[in-house]
């Protein structure tokens, strides 16, 4: 076993004996760029609506939720999907918030919120966890579609407007110190405060 892998690591070692450099070089770089593109196509595979819907846990608990608010059907057509929410468009925020996000799969591997009553048992800590997230990006997935430059406060109730006008722009608090729940349910609150 030892000499097979010094034969090999002799072999990794020495320059080919029948290939070009040219080749070695080019050949790296078409295998970098496929493995660049099957990565980068994995990763958005894994932003699509399908994708976050494709376990019972996601499709029965909170996408039904999701439906029900203005962020799904509107009068303009525009659809937040999961991943518009829960996914950073930002390249290096993105793969830090996919491999956060693979922890999260043990909650479907392990059966820890494989029914609605384990779900509902764990919803508080898993919205804690996205609002937690969410307040340290400064709401960063909320500003990616809704930009306070943009907003029209005549357009917006004098409470929206105190608060736009006076909390967020001053950085005081972030969206969703005031908008939880607004694409979910809100978990059982007693005794937080």
């Amino acid at each position: 076993m030892f000499r097979l892998i010094k034969n090999y690591w002799n072999v990794l070692r020495r320059p080919s004996l029948h290939l070009s450099l040219g080749f070695l070089v080019i050949g790296s770089f078409v295998a970098g760029v496929v493995f660049w593109g099957g990565f980068n196509t994995a990763m958005e595979a894994t932003n699509t609506e399908k994708f976050c819907t494709g376990c019972h846990e996601m499709r029965d608990n909170v996408y039904p939720e999701l439906q029900r608010t203005i962020h799904f059907s509107n009068r303009t057509g525009v659809r937040a999907k999961c991943s518009d929410c829960h996914v950073p468009h930002e390249w290096t925020s993105k793969i830090a918030r996919k491999m956060q996000a693979s922890k999260e799969v043990w909650g479907k591997v392990f059966g820890t919120i494989d029914t609605r009553e384990k779900f509902e048992g764990h919803r508080l800590q898993l919205a804690g966890n996205e609002w937690r997230r969410m307040k340290a990006n400064n709401s960063l997935e909320c500003r990616n579609c809704h930009q306070f430059d943009s907003m029209d406060f005549t357009r917006q109730s004098k409470r929206a407007v105190d608060a736009h006008s006076t909390q967020l722009a001053s950085d005081e608090k972030t969206c969703i110190d005031c908008h939880k729940g607004i694409a979910h349910t809100l978990p059982d609150m007693s005794g937080v405060k």
